[in-house]
């Protein structure tokens, strides 16, 4: 199956679309010796969000991100005009650099949305639709992780905590605060909201604070919790704990939130 679920009794749900590592062997063999690196991975995201909150519903892509983007508009539409970015069906690596020796045609690309992105997505809206009827509303927070220098990309390092809301658009005000305050709480980490990364499709896509459904993207450089953003990537278990406090404070604090809660009055201070 092309989508791991494990659901759970909370509002909040966690999805991870660049988890997964599995590409079908008549694929892999048509990507070039760049592509089969997997290198845009969120490398040891599922690893770093095990067990934090387990009230927490779970639906995690097992394929990779480059025979299906979970996370991009699947009518082709760029998620940020004017800057560098990548596909439903990739091309190049956020780097810039070719992935195929063989390019999939535009029929292919539809046969793998088909086989990929929609079984994710009917995964996900399926998740939503439980968790807003049995608890009148519901939490998606999407666990994201990138290198922090990519100039293809963005300029310069990115920040290690980058919260994205669609500018406000994809939850509630409050909920938006608390998340960040807890982030410029942390210590020794640096924190934006919608900088960079302003949240992808899944954010935008389900973010309907006023049907409900809160959205928030959480993108972490991955300097946060890998020994070095490059091959093996190997996971840093001395950094990733420190990481998991303050993922663990932002978690509950989301399993807790509910409109006209206090939680819900939180803000940033």
């Amino acid at each position: 199956m092309p989508v791991h679920v494990l659901p759970a009794e909370s509002p909040l749900i966690l999805s991870m679309p660049h988890t997964g590592t599995d590409i079908p062997p008549v694929w892999y063999r048509r990507l070039n010796e760049t592509g089969q690196g997997l290198i845009d991975t969120d490398w040891h995201i599922d690893r770093l969000y095990d067990r934090l909150v387990p009230e927490a519903t779970i639906v995690r892509a097992r394929f990779h991100r480059y025979v299906s983007d979970a996370n991009r508009d699947p009518e082709g539409a760029s998620l940020y005009p004017g800057q560098n970015t990548t596909g439903l069906v990739p091309l190049t690596t956020f780097d810039g650099d070719p992935i195929w020796n063989d390019p999939p045609t535009t029929r292919e690309m539809r046969s793998l949305q088909s086989a990929f992105f929609n079984p994710y997505h009917a995964a996900l809206a399926a998740q939503i639709a439980r968790v807003k009827l049995k608890f009148g509303f519901a939490i998606l927070f999407d666990c994201h992780s990138i290198r922090s220098r990519i100039p293809h990309l963005f300029e310069g390092r990115l920040p290690d905590l980058n919260i994205g809301t669609y500018n406000g658009a994809s939850c509630d005000a409050r909920l938006a605060a608390g998340v960040t305050g807890i982030c410029n709480r942390a210590s020794g980490y640096t924190t934006v909201l919608n900088g960079r990364f302003k949240g992808g499709w899944t954010t935008r896509r389900y973010g309907r604070p006023h049907a409900g459904v809160h959205a928030i993207q959480m993108e972490l450089a991955q300097s946060t919790y890998l020994t070095s953003e490059e091959e093996p990537w190997l996971y840093d278990t001395e950094k990733a704990s420190d990481l998991r406090d303050v993922l663990r404070e932002l978690l509950g604090y989301l399993i807790s939130w509910a409109p006209g809660t206090e939680a819900a009055r939180k803000t940033d201070k």
